[in-house]
């Protein structure tokens, strides 16, 4: 990669609305420009076309001026990631731009700083999304389970850190393993997990979000379906 590289990056994988501009340079590390975080899952949609256009205002930077996008593809819920996903691969069509989809927990994972850990997010339901890294790699996942199957993961193959909300850390680590409390990936974490494509010029495949299980609106669809089915003996 010759020269830097700016770039808007963005995610909603998680309850916090993440958007900021970075520049990178040729060696991969990430300068924060702007930056703007809204903890508020139920405005996701409202708020996040005009948190870009705050960061791209504050960073002095034009849309003609970015690189490339790069957007958190989860595991995250269906409603929020939809949103993100929707609104970068719009703004990248709309200015000619290369759209970079990231696990997200690959972002939060940059704080372990290389040290093997286990990352986990809040899926809802009492469950975590969460993922295995050695090395800065991720080994195993995104999968998403109940905390104390995560918990059960580190006694078979121990980890040293265990990354995440507070709230499900404390139980996941019980005390066995030092906890980093991160809810969110940064904007820089985001751009960086990117970076190598970005700088080997490959051109991104197609936004593929991760899920990892159907959304509550189709199940109940499903759901009211099957009660309209009628009932047969021996069914």
């Amino acid at each position: 990669m010759s020269g830097e590289r700016t770039v808007l990056a963005i995610d909603t994988a998680t309850e916090t609305v993440v958007t900021g501009v970075v520049r990178l340079n040729p060696d991969g590390a990430a300068t924060l420009l702007a930056e703007r975080t809204v903890h508020d899952h139920r405005r996701h949609a409202e708020i996040l076309t005009t948190l870009i256009r705050d960061v791209l205002d504050e960073a002095s930077v034009a849309g003609t001026d970015l690189d490339a996008v790069v957007v958190g593809a989860g595991p995250g819920p269906f409603t929020g990631l939809r949103v993100g996903l929707a609104t970068a691969a719009a703004y990248g069509d709309a200015l000619g731009l290369p759209v970079y989809g990231v696990c997200s927990l690959d972002a939060i994972a940059a704080v372990a700083d290389g040290a093997s850990a286990i990352v986990v997010t809040d899926a809802r339901r009492r469950e975590v999304y969460w993922a295995r890294y050695s090395v800065g790699q991720r080994v195993a996942g995104p999968e998403v389970a109940a905390p104390e199957v995560v918990a059960g993961a580190i006694e078979r193959d121990p980890v040293a850190l265990v990354v995440g909300p507070p709230t499900f850390t404390e139980s996941i680590a019980a005390g066995r393993v030092p906890e980093i409390g991160a809810t969110y990936p940064t904007v820089g974490a985001l751009a960086e997990a990117a970076f190598p494509d970005i700088a080997d010029g490959i051109a991104p495949g197609p936004l593929e979000p991760m899920y990892l299980r159907r959304p509550d609106a189709v199940e109940l669809k499903d759901q009211r379906r099957k009660s309209l089915l009628p009932v047969t003996d021996g069914a």
